[in-house]
């Protein structure tokens, strides 16, 4: 889980629209050469959105869906009837928008999702809890994050972020959290990464958000000396050890709150973390500058 405080007033002026000739498509949030990101535009690049995400999930990380989404090979669930469907399209493929989809997010805002029953993860964390300790902040959930193996590159996931941003900033969201997956349902399979983030970038105070107590396990699985090596070379390999569609620095300054397995899928471990956006504000300007920002 990522929760990410957006200082909308700060980020305002690096995300105004670029002097550049404008996009023939005036929703398209970014660009980086032949690479784009945008909302899904209708159903059929949504199934094929749920195509990418069957593509990661199941034939990579092996989940298993309901019988019905194993049968189909989408990734789908009721929530994406409401959610808005953030995408990465690779527009030197051959052949229609559908087919282009290399990386894709899922998106809730909070006054959506209090309309819908609530949002997805408050079944794994304490949303809940997270949302009352904050009256004043608009939430934004962010999920079913993927990107094909050949996309997984910083420039595809800057685009993903750049999306997020350009989605929050014109909505007036102030914060964001989401889940990210370690395969399988043994925490110990992932100590190393784990602990590394425990002892590393612990949550505290109002910002802590931990698993619902009967599905939390334990992230301190090695002693601290052990899971932050002095060397250059231990904590890149905790590091190596993140969730891939997480793993481009923002653990880095990451707060997590808790770990526990997802039983929907019973094969994943799913962790929540935290960072103030705020801290990374100047470095992004200058990557928001290169992009195509929101008009």
């Amino acid at each position: 889980m990522s929760v990410d405080i957006l200082n909308c007033d700060a980020v305002a002026e690096a995300a105004r629209p670029s002097t550049a000739a404008a996009p023939k498509e005036d929703d398209v949030l970014g660009r980086i050469g032949n690479l784009e990101t945008r909302l899904a535009r209708s159903a059929r690049e949504i199934d094929a959105a749920q195509a990418v995400r069957y593509r990661v999930f199941v034939e990579e990380m092996r989940a298993q869906l309901p019988a019905d989404a194993m049968r189909r090979e989408r990734d789908f669930d009721a929530y994406d009837a409401f959610c808005d469907h953030l995408l990465v399209l690779d527009r030197s493929i051959e052949g229609d928008a559908e087919d282009q989809i290399v990386g894709t997010y899922r998106l809730l805002r909070q006054d959506v999702a209090m309309a819908n029953g609530g949002f997805y993860s408050a079944s794994e964390f304490a949303i809940d809890e997270l949302i009352a300790r904050h009256p004043d902040k608009r939430f934004m959930e962010l999920g079913r994050s993927c990107v094909l193996p050949e996309y997984r590159t910083k420039r595809t996931v800057e685009l993903l972020w750049q999306g997020n941003w350009a989605y929050a900033l014109k909505h007036g969201m102030s914060a964001m959290f989401g889940c990210a997956s370690f395969p399988g349902v043994h925490p110990e399979s992932h100590a190393l990464a784990l602990s590394f983030l425990y002892h590393s970038v612990l949550a505290k105070n109002e910002w802590a958000v931990g698993a619902l107590p009967h599905l939390a396990r334990d992230m301190d699985l090695m002693p601290a000396k052990a899971s932050i090596r002095k060397s250059a070379d231990g904590v890149a390999a905790a590091h190596q050890g993140l969730p891939a569609p997480r793993r481009d620095g923002r653990f880095q300054r990451g707060r997590r709150s808790g770990v526990q397995y997802d039983r929907r899928t019973d094969r994943a471990t799913d962790i929540e973390h935290f960072r103030p956006v705020s801290q990374l504000l100047r470095c992004r300007r200058r990557s928001l500058r290169k992009l195509t920002a929101i008009a």
